[in-house]
C-alpha cells in the first residue's frame, strides 16, 4: 500500500517525529486504518471525534461554517501545538453520553502520531501535518457500514446531520486534492 511507503520514507528522514492525518467520510474506515498503523508502528493514535463541539458551543452561526462542528480550537491548542514540540500532549475527551469534556488524558508523541476523523485536515489545522490520507468511500457502502455499525435509529443522524456537513466541507475545502494520498474503499 502506498499509505506505509510513504509512512516509512518519512520515518527514515532525520525528522524528530512524523504526524499523519486521516480524512474521510464517516464509516470510510479511518478508525480501523488508525489502529491498523498503532499495531504496525506502535504510534500514537489522536480521534478528531474526541473534539465535538459542546453543547454551548453548537450555536447556529458555528454550525454554518464550513467545519465547524469540531472544536478545531480546542484541538490546536491541546494536540497540534504541543505536538509540532514534541512535548507531551494533555487533552479532554468529549463525551457523547454525558455532553461533557472529560480528562485530562496525557499522551507522549510517538515517532509516528496519527490524528484520525472528519476535519483533522480543516484548512487551519493542516500545516501541522507531515502526511495526509483521504479515504473515499462510496455512498452505497458508506450507507451500509453505518447501518451495520450504528443501527437504523442512530444511522438517521448520520445521513440527515453529519454526513451532509461532511460532503459541504469536503467540497468547499477541495480537501480530497489537497491530500498527498487518496484511497478508494470498497
Amino acid at each position: 500500500m502506498p499509505l506505509f511507503s510513504a509512512i516509512d520514507r518519512a520515518l527514515s528522514s532525520e525528522k524528530e517525529g512524523v504526524t499523519l492525518a486521516i480524512e474521510g467520510g464517516s464509516a470510510s474506515g479511518k478508525s480501523t486504518l488508525a489502529d491498523r498503523l498503532a499495531q504496525v508502528y506502535g504510534c500514537t493514535v489522536l480521534h478528531m471525534d474526541d473534539f465535538f463541539l459542546r453543547p454551548g458551543q453548537r450555536t447556529a452561526e458555528r454550525l454554518a461554517e464550513v467545519g465547524g462542528n469540531v472544536d478545531r480550537e480546542r484541538f490546536r491548542e491541546e494536540v497540534l501545538y504541543p505536538l509540532s514540540r514534541r512535548e507531551t500532549i494533555s487533552y479532554r475527551r468529549f463525551d457523547c453520553s454525558s455532553q461533557t469534556v472529560r480528562g485530562p488524558l496525557f499522551l507522549k508523541p510517538t515517532r509516528l502520531t496519527v490524528v484520525e476523523g472528519a476535519y483533522s485536515l480543516h484548512p487551519e489545522l493542516s500545516a501541522f501535518y507531515d502526511l495526509s490520507l483521504f479515504l473515499d468511500v462510496p455512498p452505497a457502502v458508506q450507507k451500509e457500514r453505518i447501518l451495520k455499525r450504528n443501527g437504523e435509529a442512530m444511522a438517521k443522524r448520520f445521513f440527515d446531520e453529519w454526513i451532509p456537513m461532511e460532503r459541504v466541507y469536503f467540497e468547499k475545502t477541495d480537501i480530497k486534492k489537497r491530500c498527498g494520498l487518496t484511497v478508494s474503499v470498497e
